[in-house]
């Protein structure tokens, strides 16, 4: 690593610091419209960090969600009717209101109505999206940035590497104006022209349903405070600090869960005292 590489890692990690800093002094709101298989753990994690949590799914409540916070998570692991109407007012709110909103596109290739609004989140330009990395390519192909292709989603699995995204990613952060968190074994952000590499993370992270739902609405609860790309940077290294902590107390994945939040909120509270520390890599 070269001296000016380190020093734009120490600055990332200092504004990683302040980040987490400032969500546990404000408290800030991030309302999520998320699945409903994980919405538990999805507001333990944002309340783990120091964030607020507020669960909706009815049109009037989305927007009006949108105008009373500065972030908002969209998961699309759970479909319903209502969702038709819901999504797009909401996302369409957020994005005339000038607020923040992070989208993971979990899913993405299965049904129409899916596919629909997925289309039609383009134009309301999610400030962050979190996914896997064959959900980023999907998406970024479902969108014309990159070259069509067939989706090769499994399900809510990625079956491609992380790196093999990384220009799907690009063109997503650039498209937006923000950023893009691809999740794996290393995970990858970026804001379309800075690439970083954030190492380590546990095995049992996969393990558990919803670990990545809950990151993305971490990612909103950091995106109250930051720039989307400071905010999914620190939502992906407090979650890969925390769980290998976590693993270490844990005997599989079903104590791994209890252990995880509670490291969580010790990683976080200790940046009061101490700044966040991380591996990370600049590409």
């Amino acid at each position: 690593m070269n001296a000016r590489s380190a020093q734009r890692i120490d600055e990332i990690l200092a504004e990683v610091t302040s980040a987490v800093k400032n969500v546990r002094k404000q408290n800030p709101l991030a309302p999520s419209i998320t699945n409903t298989v994980t919405i538990n753990f999805v507001a333990n994690a944002q309340l783990a960090v120091g964030g607020s949590a507020a669960m909706v799914y009815l049109p009037d409540e989305g927007e009006a969600m949108a105008h009373a916070s500065k972030s908002l998570y969209i998961n699309m692991g759970t479909q319903f009717p209502c969702y038709e109407e819901t999504l797009p007012r909401t996302a369409k709110a957020l994005f005339e209101n000038g607020s923040s909103w992070v989208l993971d596109p979990v899913g993405i290739g299965i049904g129409s109505l899916r596919e629909k609004i997925l289309l039609g989140f383009k134009e309301f330009k999610p400030k962050i999206i979190r996914a896997n990395a064959s959900e980023v390519i999907a998406l970024a192909s479902l969108w014309g940035l990159t070259e069509k292709k067939e989706s090769t989603v499994r399900g809510v699995d990625s079956t491609d590497e992380v790196l093999s995204a990384k220009d799907a990613a690009i063109a997503l952060a650039k498209h937006t104006g923000g950023a893009v968190a691809v999740s794996g074994k290393t995970d990858l952000v970026t804001d379309g022209k800075e690439i970083v590499l954030c190492h380590g993370g546990s095995e049992f992270l996969p393990m558990v349903t919803g670990a990545g739902c809950s990151l993305g609405g971490v990612c909103a609860v950091y995106a109250c405070v930051a720039s989307p790309f400071v905010a999914a940077l620190t939502a992906t290294i407090a979650y890969n600090e925390a769980s290998l902590e976590a693993e270490k107390l844990s005997s599989g994945p079903g104590s791994f869960q209890a252990n995880f939040l509670d490291q969580l909120y010790l990683f976080t509270k200790a940046s009061e005292k101490k700044s966040v520390k991380s591996n990370i890599e600049i590409i």
